[in-house]
């Protein structure tokens, strides 16, 4: 029997990590854990967080380094792979925006320096949601994934001596493509569970494939490599995407990920549940777990400790989280605690817990469609979150919009809140007048405010009033799947600079209906 225990202040020291969704957290030996990049809300992060088990210490390096651009380590990502081998972690790829990354970056971790490597051979293609597992101390194998145009099915070995990727040859009937799978290194074989394909508008696939042929010793054997599809005994877990496998001696523990129901219309469910493969009995069975288990997700991290995992952050469609939880066996002093008193949750610092608030707040008035979410529609899988209207104002009532038109346009009077309309009215079409005319190098940060709410004000004018929906905004009237893209973009502390020329972009087609 294991339980599940919420970590308590006394399980660690020094800063926790902030809540992410899509990162990656890989075991450094038998001492520690590195957590890197992710997502949280519509924020790309690059951080490195540590955890040193045996001084139960959080802690950020001062990391050194040299890219090829002269940036210390890899830029903001989630959905990548890193994969560690002895005191170094790999890390390939993932995703920046609307951008799929392919660079290449070390981490060693005895003198936290990363670098950018140039590797060679057969170099797989920038890609997202792609799996990766070691193979033995000294290689890599990683399986699938998505380009930006379609779901893959091509298998990389990288040497990490020599930097050289290879494309492997695999004969025989192979696996559909998918991306959001797990693949877990078993001995002589790579398994993959899971993950979603394109093969009839995008299932989410249950099913469970074994690769042979990966280790020198057997290819020279004249074992070829080949896809094995396993229909294993006993309760298989439901086809899903983004969850985790994590070895644990005799058995594989798969938890959390995220599906669909329904029939007529789709919609999203989320797991809490634990799952094993047992390995001596060759089946699927269910994980007995005493209590309440942690709320359900997918995208987060789960490393094992010895007999003990830990579960970090995640995303369930609404909210990302930042939570740290504790899967132990029932003779674990963790374990032990709950019998005397309920564990009491980490204390956050304040901008946290500011931070927090202001989200759920935000998720209790308006539930927001997340980065997570677009990338969920633009994959096809459906997405239950409903997103209000916006509260949208005439420009004759938004007072920074007036402002910033007497102030910038010079149109006469300074505007008060009883100004004439006709003042208005002028001061309004100059100032669009000027945004049409503009370049994104000559908006200025005090203009960005203004022009999002115009620019979402223009959407509500031109299309709400013909009765479209939500939903049309995002792809009616431009071509291209990111119409409208920042619609539902609450505030300009949202939007990233490299986002100003799409919005400026969008704002003169709007202009010119």
């Amino acid at each position: 029997m294991h339980y599940w225990v919420r970590a308590s202040p006394s399980d660690f020291t020094g800063t926790l990590p902030q809540p992410r969704s899509g990162h990656t957290a890989v075991n450094i030996g038998k001492s520690k854990i590195v957590v890197f990049g992710g997502l949280v809300d519509k924020l790309f992060i690059s951080d490195l967080c540590v955890y040193d088990f045996e001084n139960k210490l959080w802690f950020q390096p001062e990391c050194s380094g040299n890219g090829s651009e002269g940036q210390v380590g890899p830029s903001s990502r989630a959905f990548h792979i890193a994969v560690a081998i002895d005191c170094h972690m790999f890390v390939f790829g993932g995703r920046y925006g609307s951008k799929r990354l392919g660079d290449f970056w070390v981490l060693d971790t005895d003198i936290w320096q990363w670098s950018e490597l140039t590797s060679f051979g057969d170099l797989p293609s920038p890609r997202d949601f792609a799996a990766a597992s070691a193979i033995g101390n000294r290689k890599i194998v990683m399986y699938g994934g998505w380009d930006g145009k379609k779901w893959l099915s091509d298998v990389y070995v990288l040497d990490t001596i020599s930097l050289e990727w290879m494309e492997l040859s695999v004969s025989g009937s192979l696996p559909p493509p998918r991306c959001g799978h797990t693949a877990t290194m078993v001995e002589k074989r790579m398994l993959v569970y899971g993950g979603r394909v394109p093969r009839g508008g995008g299932p989410i696939m249950g099913d469970l494939w074994a690769l042979k042929g990966l280790l020198e010793e057997v290819i020279e054997e004249n074992e070829t490599p080949g896809w094995t599809q396993l229909k294993l005994p006993g309760q298989a877990p439901s086809p899903r995407c983004g969850h985790t496998i994590t070895s644990g001696g005799h058995y594989l523990l798969l938890f959390g990920g995220h599906g669909t129901g329904g029939w007529l219309s789709r919609y999203d469910i989320y797991y809490n549940e634990c799952i094993i493969l047992d390995r001596v009995s060759v089946q699927w069975k269910r994980f007995p777990t005493s209590n309440e288990p942690p709320p359900a997700r997918a995208y987060h991290s789960m490393t094992s400790i010895g007999s003990r995992y830990l579960l970090f952050g995640g995303f369930d469609g609404k909210s990302t989280f930042g939570d740290l939880w504790w899967l132990v066996p029932e003779d674990d002093p963790i374990a032990k605690r709950l019998a005397s008193s309920p564990a009491t949750n980490i204390p956050e610092d304040e901008d946290l817990a500011m931070a927090k608030k202001t989200q759920l707040s935000h998720e209790a008035s308006q539930k927001e469609e997340s980065v997570v979410s677009e990338l969920q529609k633009r994959l096809d899988i459906s997405v239950s979150i409903s997103v209000p209207d916006l509260q949208v104002i005439d420009e004759l009532e938004d007072k920074e919009f007036l402002e910033l038109a007497s102030s910038l346009i010079g149109a006469g009077e300074k505007v008060s809140n009883n100004g004439e309309i006709s003042n208005n009215q002028k001061a309004a079409q100059a100032l669009r007048d000027h945004w049409g005319k503009s370049t994104p190098k000559l908006i200025q940060l005090k203009e960005i405010g203004p022009l999002l709410c115009d620019y979402q004000r223009l959407i509500t004018r031109h299309h709400k009033s013909n009765g479209a929906s939500d939903s049309q905004f995002t792809e009616s009237n431009f071509s291209g799947k990111e119409a409208y893209r920042f619609y539902h973009v609450k505030s300009a502390s949202q939007l990233r600079m490299d986002d100003i020329p799409k919005l400026l972009e969008e704002y003169k087609q709007l202009l010119s209906k």
